[in-house]
């Protein structure tokens, strides 16, 4: 059983960075593909960046396409997301999720961490 714990949520102004970290303990990264995921207020969950086993591939929602970087440390048993140039649009709960699939449904993501916090202020 995998357990994911995200951390580096907060409050930033609009054209901020922070950069979100989910570690795992319980099993090992290299095992699944990885996911970022995140849910504004009052709105669904919906898909944000994903990267494949070693790395070597990533996928982007439009709307952080350019912003946002996913990237793995299969060493460190960590997941991270760097987000810059933050926009108020971006304010939700920033989950990530081990799966068997890099893909942009929520469905093959087996293991859910708790999620964190962003917010941007305009």
């Amino acid at each position: 059983q995998v357990q994911l714990v995200e951390s580096g949520g907060g409050l930033v102004q609009a054209g901020g960075s922070l950069r979100l970290s989910c570690a795992a303990s319980g099993g090992t990264l290299i095992s699944y593909h990885m996911g970022w995921f995140r849910q504004p207020p009052g709105k669904e969950r919906e898909f944000v960046a994903a990267i494949n086993l070693n790395g070597g591939s990533t996928l982007y929602a439009n709307s952080v396409k350019g912003r946002f970087t996913i990237s793995r440390d299969n060493a460190k048993n960590t997941v991270y997301l760097q987000m810059n140039s933050l926009e108020p649009e971006d304010t939700a709960v920033y989950y990530c999720a081990a799966g068997g699939l890099m893909t942009t449904s929520t469905i093959p993501f087996r293991y859910w961490g708790q999620g964190t916090q962003i917010t941007v202020s305009s």
